[in-house]
């Protein structure tokens, strides 16, 4: 699947990227434990990443296939890192509530094991689930990479779930020791150096 298109986003979609990330995510072990109940956790998860997508689309690289069932959100860190979302402690409060507390734990675990060499962060990677399987993250990843590839930088991600993170191996990142939820849900950080 190589005639894909892919769009640059920008921020009138920053809500409906938020979305497709919840809708695809809600499964999730570390987002089972993010959010207990079911029945609010598609809600607070668009809510949370929406800060995040939000960010994105002033500091960093959003793309989604043309017809929006795939998006990436790049975070690029060369330098300084960017600042934080504006207001973020109170932005998470509202969004996530009661569950704040495991949000800026989880927020905590990735600061504590993210890389300071100059990379592109992938910092979501999400398909629509009645189109998964299909190659649209693929398509996204060789996007990306052909950039990162041109300008010599590498890529760094967390992979969520062993499906993810054999997807990402197989586009050259390599895992690292994972780190865990206090409910044992792990995380895999994953680096790509650049090709060519």
């Amino acid at each position: 699947m190589t005639d894909v298109p892919v769009e640059r986003l920008g921020p009138a979609e920053t809500r409906s990227v938020a979305e497709r990330i919840a809708m695809a995510f809600q499964p999730l072990d570390v987002t089972r434990w993010l959010v207990p109940d079911e029945a609010k956790r598609e809600a607070v998860l668009a809510d949370n990443f929406e800060i995040l997508v939000d960010h994105a689309m002033r500091h960093g690289i959003v793309h989604a296939t043309a017809d929006r069932a795939a998006v990436a959100v790049w975070l690029p860190q060369a330098g300084e890192p960017a600042p934080p979302p504006a207001d973020y402690d109170a932005r998470l409060a509202a969004a996530c509530g009661e569950w704040t507390p495991r949000f800026q734990h989880l927020d905590e675990l990735f600061e504590a094991h993210h890389p300071h060499a100059d990379h592109h962060h992938l910092a979501f990677l999400a398909v629509a689930p009645e189109r998964q399987g299909r190659g649209l993250g693929n398509v996204l990843l060789r996007h990306h990479h052909a950039v990162l590839d041109a300008e010599g930088l590498p890529g760094y991600l967390e992979a969520s779930s062993e499906r993810s993170r054999k997807l990402y191996a197989r586009h050259g990142y390599r895992s690292a020791e994972p780190f865990r939820l206090p409910d044992g849900a792990a995380f895999y950080p994953m680096w790509r150096e650049p090709v060519g």
